[in-house]
């Protein structure tokens, strides 16, 4: 159960200094807990304090920082069930992928932990004249700094984690604004850092609203920032983040191929998973269906029948495949999406009805590319199916896309794989699954209007790291 209310942390220590956040049980829509909320002078101390703590934490070696990750690890293990259960009543989130988003969030502060201890430099040959005669060259890494982190609402542990767990790594102090929808997650990753030998005012977690938050993204004395949510958003953060770099994980309409060489059993199985679990709400969700038109009718039938079968209903219980998504709003957003792109022309192969913040696990065909369903980012339970005669056709149809974050490939063609690797401009290609697999080692992130930069452990390391080198010459 949720505790009564919630503090902020603000300097590495518990402030409850106001109730005024009411975070809701997503599928009831009763208010389930309370939290403290942050204003303008609040974000202002936490980021002085993230300035004033930098050096020590700089100074921190990489044993003692691998030892704060660590016990997290072991904070996360034995509160897991709590863990999952807040996800499941501040997200909606199933309570199977809730407890696979814990299990995430701890081997992403395991790989931290392992990363921590091998930031290394490289020796650096500069003799490359008779004038660079015994100078040598070397370089190591060192923390860029305080960050600003934003994490959105859909993975409210693991991708504060992607953000929070590299930035201990590598030394950075850091102030973070989880969603206010869900920021119960967060804030519990803030209280076992309390519990750890960080710095006195190393960390921030602060719920704020947007509108106050702009010193995240605005204050010259962050030195990152990390942003992953929607693409209006981002882009519009980078407009206004001044000298610091940026790092923007901004979603997609994920396409998946599937070929006529594909099992069809086996990619069924997969696809199911990779359009529907957690309702959709992924930046990797499966969306775009492309499927070979020797093999189309045999696939639609399958899936649509498997798609019916899925139980939908209260995200606490086992048998539960589809929740609520995150608001109502968001519900009717995309309800009227579908019913826009049926009048249009597309068909509805099942679902396609809503209620409340409850919206049933939809399969459309014949959608125009130019209705919203298709060509923007559902980020709900909902796939669009089309077929295709030839395999660069399909490649076309990927790349047909102002995203470009990940993409699936069901063939057993080895040419075809490599051929799917060179030409599809996303970030990452998956072949044999579904464009919605991640391990939280990989380089993870895309291109076009999907964002900058790469989520991954190592990934992230590298953004909040400088190189600095040391020329070292010996007289002749």
């Amino acid at each position: 159960m949720l505790k009564e209310s919630y503090p902020y942390y603000l300097a590495s220590e518990a402030c409850y200094a106001n109730t005024n956040l009411d975070v809701t049980n997503k599928y009831t829509g009763e208010v389930a807990t309370q939290v403290a909320i942050a204003d303008a002078d609040t974000i202002d101390k936490a980021i002085a304090a993230a300035e004033a703590a930098q050096p020590a934490m700089t100074a921190m070696a990489p044993y003692e920082r691998q030892a704060v990750l660590e016990h997290c690890v072991k904070r996360f293990q034995e509160r897991a069930d709590e863990l999952a259960q807040a996800l499941c009543i501040e997200a909606g989130k199933p309570i199977k992928d809730a407890k696979g988003e814990v299990s995430r969030l701890i081997d992403t502060f395991k790989i931290a932990a392992e990363e921590s201890v091998r930031i290394n430099g490289e020796v650096v040959n500069l003799e490359i004249s008779a004038k660079a005669k015994g100078y040598q060259g070397m370089t190591k890494k060192v923390p860029i700094g305080p960050c600003s982190f934003i994490s959105p609402f859909n993975f409210p542990l693991n991708l504060a984690a992607h953000k929070v767990a590299p930035a201990i790594a590598a030394g950075c102090t850091f102030v973070l604004k989880p969603a206010s929808r869900t920021p119960i997650g967060a804030l519990i990753i803030g209280e076992v850092l309390a519990e750890t030998a960080l710095p006195k005012g190393a960390f921030s977690i602060l719920p704020c609203s947007r509108d106050g938050a702009d010193l995240f993204t605005t204050d010259e004395r962050l030195k990152l920032l990390s942003f992953t949510g929607s693409p209006d958003v981002g882009w519009a953060l980078k407009a206004k983040a001044g000298k610091k770099p940026v790092v923007l994980e901004l979603g997609g309409n994920a396409a998946c191929i599937v070929d006529e060489d594909a099992d069809l059993d086996d990619a069924i199985e997969r696809i199911i998973i990779g359009a529907y679990y957690q309702s959709g709400q992924s930046c990797i969700s499966v969306q775009r269906l492309l499927v070979h038109s020797a093999i189309y009718d045999d696939f639609k039938a399958r899936f649509v029948e498997k798609v019916k079968s899925l139980v939908s209903g209260d995200p606490s219980s086992e048998d539960t495949f589809i929740g609520p998504m995150i608001s109502e709003g968001e519900a009717e957003r995309l309800h009227d999406w579908i019913i826009d792109a049926e009048k249009a022309g597309g068909k509805i192969l099942c679902g396609g009805t809503r209620d409340g913040a409850m919206l049933d696990a939809t399969v459309m065909e014949g959608v125009p590319k130019d209705c919203d369903a298709s060509a923007e980012e559902a980020f709900g339970p909902l796939s669009v199916l089309y077929s295709f005669d030839s395999y660069e056709e399909a490649l076309d149809e990927v790349n047909n896309s102002r995203y470009g974050l990940q993409a699936g490939v069901f063939t057993r063609d080895i040419y075809k794989a490599h051929k799917a690797w060179n030409e599809l401009d996303v970030g990452g290609v998956v072949i044999g699954d579904v464009p919605s697999w991640r391990v939280d080692n990989m380089p993870y992130g895309g291109v076009k209007d999907s964002g900058l930069g790469r989520e991954g452990i190592r990934y992230a390391i590298e953004d909040m790291s400088e190189t600095r080198l040391m020329v070292l010459r010996t007289p002749q």
